[in-house]
């Protein structure tokens, strides 16, 4: 690392889940460096995220069309760029560069220390995602990072994201029906039932999250729930939905990046499980915080019966569904 105050970058795309089990990467580069300026390079739309949490200064957008010239072999390079690596006395990559033709060109504006670390975990060798992600800070002599993802988020001046879910003290359940495949989701029929049971046994409130995608979805299982007792979250920004998801008292979901996102807040999830490799990707948070229901042949397999006694279960406290 140079003298003086230290610049970090972190490059870091891929989809909400990804980038949501990188955090504990931020975490120990702010741990290790508490003076370093620490930027990420990323899709704005999740990256903020971070910054929500007080784990980045600083969101450049990876998607910019200069940044092009970046991976392209022995061409002029912008300008613009150029400056901007070179601020950086650390860059720690997570970046998918096969040729390495990203990390060659940034050497050729900038003498910055450069850690390529993986896109994604090798899941032949069973190492958790997060613990993929922090074996490269070991070259910085990291060693033994927190591996559990936490996002603990600060005030905000922009009203949308400070919408409260209520001023009395309500019991919320926050449900995410969606994820980025069908092959994850639980069949839309077997949410209706549980709804509908919740929604009778129970004094809840509800906030139904779903993405631009799934809008006939969440406003058909809207309706097996009082209309007073409801909110819809539909393709909200992800900092307004991480600050409404941080006010709900429980959540379940799918394998998917919402569901990582609630874990990060700390929220008590159930998540509804298929054949993603548990052990490199289940979400990660707090000991009894996420509970997670196998379906052995599949979700569709999977009664809501069952789901229904694990969300109680949770809501309770008690052991794993």
């Amino acid at each position: 690392m140079r003298s003086g105050r230290p610049s970090i970058l972190v490059v870091r795309g891929g989809a909400i889940g990804d980038f949501l089990l990188t955090l504990p990467v931020f975490a120990a580069l702010r741990a290790h460096f508490p003076e370093a300026q620490l930027s990420v390079l990323g899709y704005p739309h999740i990256a903020e995220l971070a910054r929500a949490g007080g784990l980045v200064d600083e969101v450049r957008p990876i998607e910019a069309r200069a940044l092009a010239s970046f991976f392209t072999p022995c061409g002029p390079l912008a300008l613009e760029y150029v400056e901007f690596f070179r601020r950086f006395a650390l860059i720690v990559s997570y970046l998918y560069d096969p040729d390495g033709l990203f990390q060659s060109n940034v050497a050729r504006c900038t003498s910055a220390q450069f850690i390529a670390g993986p896109h994604r975990p090798d899941e032949a060798r069973g190492l958790h995602a997060t613990e993929a992600f922090l074996k490269p800070l070991e070259r910085l002599a990291i060693y033994g990072a927190d591996a559990t993802p936490r996002l603990r988020l600060g005030p905000v001046a922009d009203d949308a994201a400070r919408t409260r879910l209520g001023a009395a003290p309500l019991s919320w359940l926050a449900a995410h029906p969606g994820s980025g495949s069908e092959q994850k989701n639980w069949p839309a029929s077997h949410w209706a039932v549980l709804l509908e049971h919740v929604a009778a046994e129970t004094d809840w409130q509800l906030l139904l999250v779903g993405g631009e995608a799934e809008g006939e979805r969440l406003h058909r299982l809207a309706g097996r729930w009082p209309e007073d007792r409801q909110r819809v979250a539909q393709s909200l920004p992800l900092v307004e939905l991480a600050y409404q998801l941080a006010q709900v008292n429980w959540f379940v979901g799918h394998d998917s990046g919402i569901t990582h996102l609630a874990a990060a807040l700390g929220r008590r999830s159930l998540v509804l499980w298929g054949h993603t490799a548990e052990a490199v990707w289940a979400p990660r948070a707090e000991a009894g915080c996420v509970r997670l229901i196998r379906a052995g042949e599949g979700l569709a397999e999977l009664p809501p019966e069952r789901v229904l006694a694990g969300l109680y279960q949770l809501a309770a406290g008690g052991e794993g569904a």
